[in-house]
């Protein structure tokens, strides 16, 4: 295995830095006039494969200098999350004895079931549908966008510096890229919008069941053994038991270190394991995965007897 101690600069990284960049632009300008649905398309696997190359940045790829590293993805192909938020709440989701907890895990997508039981009837409903896959594709970036934007106002109202700061250096991020885009490319805004929209929307396929509630902490992350176009877009996070065991490992080398500790991994995770993403779709596309409150956590009915 390459060791990052070894090598200063991670070539396969930078190579998808450059296929992301160009084929969002030259979408943009060489396909949009002509066949604008099929540009979208790419705009939006760009946009999806420039999130998870932001994943991998906040890691420490693909050189040894962060700043530089951080420079490479600045321009931002999709609209809604700056990159700094990103890399804040992830990193606090890297707190494995946290994980799923829906106060301490920023990621996680269960409720304490004394919230869920407080909430409006809509509410749960449209919250049962995001815990299917086809819904969380559909419904989920909403979902999160809502919980997100409403969180960062209430801290930023609080006086946080470090929203401002993340949100600050958002406008710039996105300003160079939708300067290009509709000055220069003529693509409109709602075109742009749909297209980041479209690829959370596929992000939300490799986050779905990430994590599950489980008492013990390393049985809470998933390995789907996927090696087709679904995982080489995410960066074979769907490895994710090995990324949160290696958090500094780049992305081509999770596979192999899988290969060659298979067993240990699933009996660390307690065999938390889907064979591939199409084995998810056939299995919950319209059945939820678990329930959204979590069910580690006491039901308020049964606190109040």
């Amino acid at each position: 295995m390459q060791n990052r101690q070894n090598s200063s600069i991670e070539w396969p990284t930078l190579v998808l830095i450059a296929v992301a960049y160009g084929g969002f632009f030259g979408a943009s300008f060489g396909l949009y006039p002509a066949v604008p649905v099929f540009a979208w398309v790419v705009m939006v696997i760009c946009a999806t494969l420039h999130s998870s190359l932001s994943h991998e940045v906040l890691h420490g790829h693909p050189l040894r200098n962060q700043w530089l590293n951080e420079a490479l993805i600045f321009p931002a192909l999709g609209l809604f999350i700056p990159y700094l938020r990103f890399k804040d709440t992830h990193l606090a989701h890297h707190y494995d004895e946290y994980l799923t907890d829906p106060y301490d895990d920023p990621e996680s997508n269960y409720l304490d079931p004394a919230r869920w039981a407080g909430l409006p009837t809509l509410v749960q409903f449209i919250l049962r549908i995001n815990n299917t896959l086809l819904g969380r594709i559909i419904v989920g970036p909403m979902v999160s966008l809502i919980v997100f934007y409403g969180s960062d106002l209430k801290l930023a109202i609080q006086g946080n510096r470090r929203i401002w700061v993340s949100w600050a250096m958002h406008v710039p991020a996105v300003g160079m890229v939708g300067y290009v885009l509709i000055h220069w490319a003529q693509v409109p805004m709602w075109y742009w919008v749909a297209s980041s929209y479209a690829a959370m929307g596929i992000l939300k396929i490799r986050t779905f069941l990430e994590h599950q509630a489980h008492d013990k902490p390393r049985g809470r992350t998933v390995v789907i053994e996927d090696r087709g176009p679904l995982a080489l877009l995410f960066l074979n996070n769907n490895f994710h038991a090995v990324h949160h065991a290696h958090p500094k490992v780049a992305w081509y080398e999770l596979p192999r270190m899988f290969d060659r500790g298979r067993d240990s991994y699933l009996t660390k995770n307690f065999g938390y394991y889907y064979k591939n993403y199409g084995h998810i779709f056939a299995r919950h596309l319209l059945r939820a995965k678990d329930p959204v409150p979590h069910p580690l956590r006491p039901d308020p009915d049964l606190r109040r007897d």
